[in-house]
C-alpha cells in the first residue's frame, strides 16, 4: 500500500525537526537528512502500528486521505504559508 505525505523541516536550536502532514507525525535529527530519515522511520512505525490495531483506515480518512486505485492519496494542498501576529501591547 502506498501512502504519500508532505514534510516540513525547521531548525530548533541544534536539532532539525521534520513534520509529516497531514498525518501529524514528527521526528528530529542533527541534520535535515537525519531528520528526514528519522521521520520516514517514525511514519512507517506509526502506520504499521495503526494497521496492527485496525485503526489505519479510520486515521487516514480523518486526516483527509482518499483511497484511489489501492493507494491512499493525501489531500491536495492549497497553500503552505508563513504568517505572523503581534501579541500584547
Amino acid at each position: 500500500m502506498h501512502i504519500d505525505y508532505t514534510v516540513q523541516i525547521w531548525k530548533e536550536d541544534s536539532q532539525f525537526v521534520a513534520h509529516a502532514m497531514p498525518i501529524d507525525v514528527m521526528s528530529s535529527g542533527q541534520t535535515p537528512e537525519e531528520a528526514r530519515i528519522a521521520l520516514d522511520e517514525a511514519v512507517n512505525l506509526f502506520l504499521v502500528t495503526a494497521g496492527d490495531m485496525g485503526t489505519l483506515e479510520e486515521i487516514l480518512q480523518e486526516t483527509g486521505y482518499k483511497l484511489q486505485n489501492g493507494n491512499w492519496v493525501s489531500p491536495d494542498w492549497v497553500a503552505i504559508e508563513r504568517h505572523s501576529v503581534t501579541v500584547g501591547v
